[in-house]
Formats: C-alpha cells, structure tokens, sequence
C-alpha cells in the first residue's frame, strides 16, 4: 500500500485513536470512501512532520496531496462529505439545527466534560457539578431529541450524529455505571447503536504509532 508515485499520492490524516476530534474526521472520510493514508500519532511525541503540516500540532490534520493542509476536525469532515455524501449527512433542510447542536458540543458540552473528567479526586463535589451541568446543557437536551426520532435531527444520521456521538462517548466512559443508571434510555441507545456500528468499529482500530519510512496504513 506503500507508494512514491505523485500520481498515486494520497491525502495523509495524523490521528489519534481516542481523541473524539479525530474520531468524528475518521467516521466522515470512511463514509465518504475516499481513501487517505492514516498516520496514529503519539501525542507526547509528535512526529516532526505532523509540526511541518500544522504548527499547532494536534490531530486531526490532513495534508492534501496539493500540500493544502486542514486542521479543523469539522473542516475534515466537510471535506469528505463535499467529495462524497452516500448517506445523506449533510442534508440542505438542517445546517442550521445541525451548526447549533455541534457548536453547543464543542463549547459548552466540551468544557464541562473536560472539567468532568480532569477534576482532582480529592474534589468529587466540583467534578459532580460539572457532571450534572453536562447533562443539564446537553445530554438531556439530546434526550429529548431522539424521544421523537431515530437520530438528533431525522430519522437518518447526520453530520450532527457523528460529530458529537465520540464526545457523549467519552462523557459515558468517565463512569459507566453512573451513566448507564441515568434516565436517558433513547440517548443510551442512540449512542450505542453509533458506536457499535460497523462504520464506527471500522475507525477505531488500533495502530502503532507512525514514523517516517513506515509503511503507509490506508483509511
């Protein structure tokens, strides 16, 4: 799968398997079929050339053939889906309700989880509170949601689905049992059909850490 041919040249994605950024910019180009060359990265050791691509240096950033270079997870995605949509993710009847819900994700969902999860474990009262204020800005909200359909926004997925099911994701694993105890029965479900689709299983293989003159791995 190793080539140095120009004309055979792929786009190359640095990744980490675990970062829900990364994930949902893997979920995107897998759907879409376009090809890429997957590079895992080790994020305490970042390999030169994923700091030559993007100086900010964190995944995920994919490097166009062309030598543009895109390091928004969401810019990713948007990427592939314009090249390739089989599903229907990007549906013209809800940009809007899907911009809203993922920029909700990536601000305050995202903030609250991180302080969620990071909390020192000497201080269980603050990590409560961010806890109950995820669910109370999010989870229950997206509750709520799919009491009334399949998915967040339609019956189908969306590019609101995959952009935010790897957070609730790791929302979940902080304490399983606690969330699995929560009254939130179709948001549990929701999220345990994504991830355990064949789709979501396909991006989450693991890899070893890239370096250079490695052979390329293929999305």
């Amino acid at each position: 799968m190793h080539s140095n041919s120009k004309a055979e040249a792929r786009p190359v994605l640095y990744s980490f398997r675990r970062c829900p950024y990364a994930i949902r910019a893997r979920l995107a180009i897998k759907v879409s079929g376009v090809a890429v060359d997957l590079r895992e990265v080790v994020l305490k050791r970042k390999p030169t050339a994923l700091i030559e691509a993007s100086p900010k240096a964190t995944v995920p950033v994919l490097q166009l053939p062309s030598g543009v270079v895109l390091d928004q997870s969401l810019e990713i995605m948007r990427w592939a889906l314009g090249l390739h949509d089989p599903d229907g993710w990007i549906g013209a009847d809800d940009l809007e309700a899907a911009a809203a819900l993922v920029d909700l994700n990536d601000g305050p969902f995202k903030q609250a989880l991180d302080s969620y999860k990071y909390a020192p474990d000497d201080d269980a009262r603050a990590a409560h509170r961010h806890r109950d204020d995820a669910v109370a800005r999010m989870l229950s909200p997206l509750n709520d949601r799919l009491v009334k359909r399949r998915y967040l926004l339609r019956n189908s997925p969306s590019l609101a689905d995959m952009a935010i099911v790897p957070f609730v994701r790791q929302f979940a694993a902080v304490d399983a049992a606690w969330f699995d105890s929560l009254p939130l029965t179709p948001l549990q479900a929701w999220l345990k059909h994504i991830t355990g689709s064949r789709l979501f299983v396909s991006v989450m293989g693991r890899h070893r850490p890239w370096q250079p003159g490695d052979s390329e791995v293929t999305l």
